[in-house]
């Protein structure tokens, strides 16, 4: 490894060796000023991260309390209490009790003072680039507010965003939580079946499109796809259009819009008297602001509605404290706005950061004005717009890592990166060594883990520890996680493998589920409360390094799937069979796999066929070209086979959670009862194969 520092010895791949990196001076942090005042604060000594974490999970309502007053929390009225109860998790504690705030007044003006003129958004595609001043900023959300006050928008509506990765979406996200409606988003590339799978539910009353969508070079209509949509989404009072695509306009099929269409220059006019000054209603700090989508096994997605203080309460602590972001550092992460990495990355606007939004290819660089092919793209961009933090997926690391991609060594200088964040699947020993070959000694490497679920972090970045192989850091503040077995036993200090619970209130739990026929309630306990009793369970197999207290993620222990950190339940294939090839499958079992030598989670779909002779290598491309089309690419299963029988409970449900077990080559024993238990033979000796 070039440039090794610290002691590091690449060619020791154990976690209990040598340190990778440690910050150089860690007390100029602000997490090591946040630890000194509450040494101050409360008589302690600390001196390392974990004593501050075992404080902090010891003392709930004290260190939320010291966070909301650190990372600087506007509202209009000071909050009553922290949390109407420090040890009840479900039915769902309040959090700040009595405080009124707004969530984007907290992103568009941060309690710390930003420059007018600065950059609040440098937005990138493949062919442009765009600079959004902090005051330009306010002042499009401003308008966008306007248009939505002429159509009346209610706090508590739903505004929807069928929109790529740009700041035309980050305002209209803001305008409406402004106004207390709720914002949700999937992205453009998305099928229609999909899109309506979740929309239908929370019936929206706007729908923000992009009329098309560049990416690798090409351009992709999305207006099509919309009118198919509006049709089945009779909530909508306006669907408003951006020209995200210049050359393609608001039109389809060379037909003008008509009706409740409008392009969005229409629509920030139609506000005969549009409001002199920013409106931010002010609401009770559980108002929802964000509907996120999570795949459960059964049934159509879950719609996960968020509060504004979990959601930015936590985000601020996990910017400000665990990964030092300060005032003008330059935030990026390669996200739709589907995932919840979204949401992460556009609350940087809250601690000051300015952020960088990139739309298209990892893969394509705007050279001479040309969008052109190039393995360095996102390295080039890091120069470019010098950012300081870069968020990326483990699967696009270990593409670079497989690519042998060496940015230093090959003419960029990464002078501003401060930091290189991993989410989506656990991130490869080998890729941790090889991105401090390739990006330099000297940043943190940040693998991270968390969920839609809780739209933040459990596994957290830490500028006061160091960074192992293999390992995330450190768990966040407040965040009491622990790793338990099948019978609800806490292994986490053996090291043995076991399921991630987090065991006291945390106030980024989901505010509701929402559900028009009133099962949002039991859909949450079933969710997440009924494997342990009152114990958050989320559904990730983990485990602890007992020397160095840091966190493998092993994958997944229920029925979500993940290939390439791309998230969704097995149902929404399990419902594109039925729908579409009832006369081959009478069944199937759609499971993730990843062993530990695998760098990702493999989808594989057994069918266990009404005839096996209907089985052939045309019917495998059928089901993958319907699933495509239907939902996305990122759905096609990797591996489609025939099987004899499907492992079901003795009440005829699926038992997906052993073959999972069983292919992934875990040594995690199962609670499930399998009625027919001997066709795990089967899989067991068709893993042994594959």
């Amino acid at each position: 490894m070039d440039n090794n520092t610290d002691g590091r010895d690449s060619t020791k791949g154990s976690s209990l060796e040598q340190p990778l990196w440690r910050h150089s001076s860690p007390k100029t942090t602000q997490l090591w000023e946040f630890l000194q005042r509450v040494n101050d604060r409360y008589h302690n000594t600390f001196t390392t991260y974990d004593e501050l974490y075992q404080w902090s999970i010891a003392n709930v309502e004290q260190a939320w309390g010291e966070i909301w007053e650190y990372c600087g929390i506007r509202a209009s009225q000071p909050y009553k209490n922290v949390v109407s109860s420090n040890t009840t998790m479900f039915p769902r504690p309040a959090w700040f009790g009595g405080a009124k705030l707004n969530f984007a007044e907290n992103l568009l003006f941060p309690t710390q003072h930003v420059d007018e003129a600065s950059p609040a958004v440098i937005a990138a595609t493949e062919t442009t680039r765009e600079t959004v001043s902090w005051k330009e900023l306010r002042e499009r959300v401003k308008q966008c507010q306007a248009g939505m006050l002429a159509m009346q928008l209610k706090p508590g509506d739903r505004v929807a965003g069928y929109v790529a990765n740009h700041t035309n979406a980050l305002v209209a996200m803001l305008a409406a939580t402004s106004l207390g409606a709720i914002w949700t988003a999937v992205s453009p590339d998305t099928g229609v079946t999909a899109v309506l799978d979740r929309m239908v539910q929370i019936e929206p009353v706007l729908l923000f499109t992009d009329n098309a969508v560049m990416y690798n070079g090409k351009t992709h209509p999305v207006l099509p796809k919309v009118k198919e949509i509006i049709a089945s989404l009779p909530s909508l009072k306006g669907t408003i259009i951006f020209e995200t695509v210049q050359s393609m306009g608001a039109k389809d099929d060379g037909h003008e819009w008509a009706g409740n269409g409008y392009t969005y220059t229409q629509f920030v006019d139609m506000n005969p008297s549009p409001p002199k000054d920013l409106h931010f209603e002010q609401l009770s700090p559980d108002h929802p602001v964000y509907i996120l989508y999570s795949s459960g096994t059964t049934g159509a997605p879950k719609c996960i509605v968020h509060g504004a203080i979990g959601t930015l309460i936590q985000h601020k602590k996990e910017h400000i404290l665990q990964s030092d972001i300060r005032i003008g550092d330059r935030l990026f992460y390669f996200t739709t706005c589907t995932w919840m990495m979204w949401h992460w990355l556009v609350s940087g606007l809250a601690s000051g950061a300015t952020l960088i939004l990139y739309d298209g290819s990892p893969f394509q660089y705007l050279s001479s004005g040309q969008s052109v092919k190039d393995d360095m793209a996102m390295p080039r961009l890091i120069d470019e717009l010098r950012i300081t933090q870069f968020g990326t997926s483990a699967k696009y690391l270990s593409v670079l890592e497989q690519k042998s991609i060496m940015p230093k060594q090959q003419g960029l200088t990464l002078k501003t990166l401060k930091a290189i964040y991993s989410t989506g699947s656990p991130l490869a020993p080998s890729t941790f060594q090889y991105v401090y070959s390739a990006f330099g000694p000297n940043i943190n490497l940040g693998s991270i883990t968390g969920g839609t679920d809780i739209i933040s972090l459990f596994g957290a970045p830490s500028p006061l520890s160091p960074v192992y192989i293999g390992e995330i850091q450190v768990l966040g503040l407040g965040m009491a996680v622990q790793a338990w077995d099948y019978t609800g036993k806490n292994v986490s200090a053996s090291g043995e493998p076991g399921d991630l619970v987090c065991v006291k209130p945390f106030p980024c739990q989901p505010v509701q589920f929402w559900a028009a026929d009133g099962s949002g309630e039991k859909k949450y306990k079933s969710s997440y409360f009924e494997q342990f009793e009152g114990v958050w369970h989320h559904g990730d197999f983990i485990r602890f390094n007992p020397k160095t207290g840091g966190l493998f993620m092993l994958g997944r222990s229920d029925g979500i799937l993940k290939p390439s950190g791309v998230r969704f339940g097995s149902a929404e294939i399990y419902n594109i069979l039925l729908q579409h090839f009832p006369r081959e499958v009478e069944d199937a079992l759609c499971i993730g796999r990843r062993r530990e030598q695998d760098s990702d989670e493999t989808v594989v779909l057994f069918l266990k066929m009404k005839d096996a002779e209907l089985y052939n290598d045309k019917l495998v491309g059928d089901i993958k070209a319907v699933i495509r089309k239907e939902l996305s690419a990122r759905h096609v299963p990797g591996v489609i086979d025939k099987c004899p029988e499907i492992p079901v409970t003795v009440n005829g449900k699926k038992v997906e959670g052993a073959v999972k077990q069983i292919l992934c080559a875990m040594n995690v024993k199962t609670s499930a009862s399998v009625a027919n238990a001997e066709c795990l033979d089967w899989y067991r000796e068709w893993a042994a194969s594959h």
